[in-house]
């Protein structure tokens, strides 16, 4: 009865979701303040229903109610309570569930709003929000229903939303249980921020097709929806870092990347929303790149879907893809529709959407900041084509031609190299007009101390003239960040009588967006060198050694010891731990313990590789196979990874960088101070 229950609230929330649609339309046709307010209050009755239909289903994981069939796929009685509710995202109708109880919390959070202000955005906002809502819980409805029970039908057990004639209710004795890689602590939330930045874009799409339906062509949607792009663009940065060190830590592969279709599928909608983080600030500062902005945000909600609709229709191989089902058409049409009816708005709004000013030079800061959209976009093809290719090919040559990851890093190298000089160079040159002689004046001073960085690398040993590059363009960016910010704490320093420091954390107070965006681009130039070392210095052997044995790779001395096998029945594992002892040129530096976990409950293994850390570098030790002879020994795959653990420390100071610039500020009536004809706030981020 629970789980019919369950169901019956998905039902109602559908129904509650299409009214507020059509509530909505009605009462914007007629002009029904009554209609519109009654379509507001509905979208805001789809969240408490949405939390009493994820707390029947979290009750069922928890209670192990394996007559439900999404309950009997993803735990078991071993799994301990914490990943019981977690896998409520583990499995593909929990996940979507999950998907819709969030949008429908974020919508909430919108039309909760005061609305005095711009009440013709209203309906249509709820009208866009809506449909997509009610899209995922149809998706649960008709064809992912997480609450199907299991009916035995002629000795045959099927999984079923209503009782088939002639079957009973069936309960299996226990769970197949969550895929082991799936149970690793990154899991845990490395899903809920991928999701959380997928389903905030839906709120500046909303806003930018209101926008377009009523005739707003001035900033004013973008404004409303600011602090939501920001939000959305860290949640989707997390989510995508906090992936990347799952698969580091689980997949026993060496790496943190792999260019997997469903990797890239989160990764598109990232490059669309950062290139519409960029360009805003244009049509905020200037009343430019008003086309680039609506865009940019239709291609993001449409990436959104996508990459949702690749995760969940299983329609491309992948570690992260979840069986075939009967949702990828459905996806695919939505996604079509919701493209057409937005590109069909678009040319309609165009001639209204020219901007305010003219670009008059091609130096010019907004200058390039339209180039860095274009190289962007630039990644976003090379990616799209990647994902799509294999399709094309299966259609009309019936096989999968699949590219890997050369493919994306020769093409993708060279752009990436791009931005980061524009990342150098934007930020000191000027809004309108800029020649190369006063950016020249400008560049100087930071490039003089970056040209010594990939000197000191090439003397500590690090000779590729790839990496050499990327060491320069990595210096430069930090040098001009602090070299602008220095000169802008100095200006306001002369003109308030302040002293230094007082004076740049005015400075930065005051202009959170710019000196946020500044902190960010520290973070990926600290993220690019981790990628640089791994990318172009990683080494790796593989070896099956005796008791005693070693191998060698890069100075390091990996000893075989022991290894060590016993079950955890309260877990439902059995581990099997490897010891080594770790020498570098001859010094004992301590053990490692690679190891792999058998769970019973889903018969699946997931390696956990021994890890010695520091900042030049990681010793990456993966335990492959094993005979309980000591003379055959075990065979082992090392991998020496340079300098990797700096993309971490990167993530780190990315996420303090992308707080600061979200933070609210404490006296939204502060305005920029210019001194001396130059605008010391706001700047290039702004």
């Amino acid at each position: 009865m629970l789980a019919d229950f369950g169901f019956g609230v998905l039902v109602v929330t559908f129904i509650v979701a299409l009214y507020s649609v059509f509530a909505a339309i009605i009462g914007e046709r007629k002009q029904s303040a009554q209609m519109v307010e009654s379509a507001r209050r509905a979208q805001l009755l789809t969240f408490p229903l949405l939390s009493l239909a994820a707390g029947v289903l979290i009750y069922l994981l928890v209670n192990n109610r394996f007559d439900v069939s999404f309950v009997y796929e993803v735990t078991s009685r071993s799994m301990p309570t914490y990943l019981k509710i977690t896998a409520w995202w583990g499995g593909q109708a929990g996940s979507l569930l999950f998907w819709a109880w969030l949008l429908s919390a974020f919508t909430s959070a919108v039309t909760l709003r005061k609305w005095e202000r711009d009440r013709e955005f209203l309906p249509w906002v709820i009208v866009v929000s809506s449909i997509t809502l009610a899209f995922f819980l149809s998706m649960n409805i008709f064809f992912e229903n997480p609450f199907a029970r299991f009916w035995q039908v002629a000795g045959n057990i099927e999984p079923a939303t209503f009782q088939p004639a002639g079957s009973f209710a069936f309960t299996p004795q226990d769970g197949r249980g969550l895929n082991p890689l799936l149970r690793h602590p990154g899991m845990v939330i490395h899903p809920p921020m991928l999701y959380l930045g997928f389903v905030s874009f839906v709120i500046p799409f909303a806003f930018a097709i209101a926008a377009l339906v009523t005739g707003r062509t001035d900033d004013r949607w973008t404004r409303l929806t600011r602090r939501w792009t920001l939000w959305a663009w860290l949640f989707l940065s997390l989510g995508l870092v906090l992936g990347g060190r799952w698969a580091y830590d689980v997949l026993g592969w060496g790496g943190y990347w792999g260019w997997d279709p469903v990797e890239i599928a989160a990764f598109m909608p990232w490059l669309t929303g950062t290139a519409f983080l960029h360009s805003v600030m244009i049509q905020e500062h200037k009343g430019m790149l008003k086309h680039w902005n609506m865009i940019l945000i239709v291609l993001t909600y449409s990436l959104v879907i996508f990459g949702t609709f690749l995760t969940r229709s299983g329609v491309l191989s992948s570690v992260h893809a979840f069986a075939q089902s009967a949702i990828g058409p459905m996806f695919f049409g939505f996604i079509g529709v919701t493209f057409i009816t937005s590109l069909a708005l678009l040319i309609w709004r165009w001639p209204e959407l020219q901007s305010e000013t003219e670009m008059k030079s091609m130096l010019s800061r907004e200058a390039f900041f339209l180039l860095n959209n274009l190289l962007f976009l630039s990644v976003l093809v090379v990616c799209f084509w990647g994902v799509i290719f294999p399709l094309i090919s299966e259609l009309f040559t019936g096989q999968k031609v699949t590219f890997g990851p050369p493919f994306y890093e020769r093409a993708n190298t060279p752009i990436f190299g791009a931005m980061m000089a524009l990342m150098g160079i934007a930020p000191l040159s000027a809004w309108g007009k800029s020649t190369l002689v006063t950016l020249g004046r400008a560049i100087w001073k930071p490039t003089i101390p970056a040209l010594f960085v990939p000197v000191l690398a090439y003397f500590t040993g690090y000779t590729n003239w790839v990496a050499l590059i990327g060491f320069f363009l990595v210096a430069f960016v930090v040098f001009v960040t602090l070299y602008d910010t220095f000169r802008s704490a100095r200006a306001r320093q002369h003109a308030q009588n302040e002293n230094f420091f007082t004076a740049l954390a005015r400075l930065a107070g005051r202009n959170r967006r710019r000196y946020g965006g500044y902190i960010i681009h520290i973070s990926m130039m600290l993220m690019a060198i981790g990628i640089m070392g791994i990318e172009v210095f990683q080494t790796q052997t593989q070896g099956t050694i005796a008791q005693g044995q070693s191998l060698q790779l890069d100075g390091y001395t990996i000893e075989y010891k022991d290894i060590a096998q016993w079950p955890d029945q309260a877990a439902g594992v059995q581990y099997t731990r490897a010891s080594v002892d770790i020498y570098k040129d001859g010094k004992y530096l301590g053990k490692l313990h690679p190891r792999i976990d058998f769970y019973f409950d889903s018969q699946q293994t997931m390696t956990i590789p021994g890890q010695r850390s520091t900042m030049k570098d990681d010793l990456y030790i993966i335990l492959v196979d094993w005979q309980p002879v000591s003379s055959i020994g075990a065979t082992f795959k090392i991998y020496h990874n340079p300098l990797v653990n700096w993309l971490w420390v990167g993530s780190i100071v990315f996420i303090i960088g992308m707080l600061f610039a979200a933070w609210p500020d404490k006296d939204p009536s502060l305005r920029p101070v210019r001194v001396n004809k130059r605008a010391v706030e706001p700047s290039a981020a702004d």
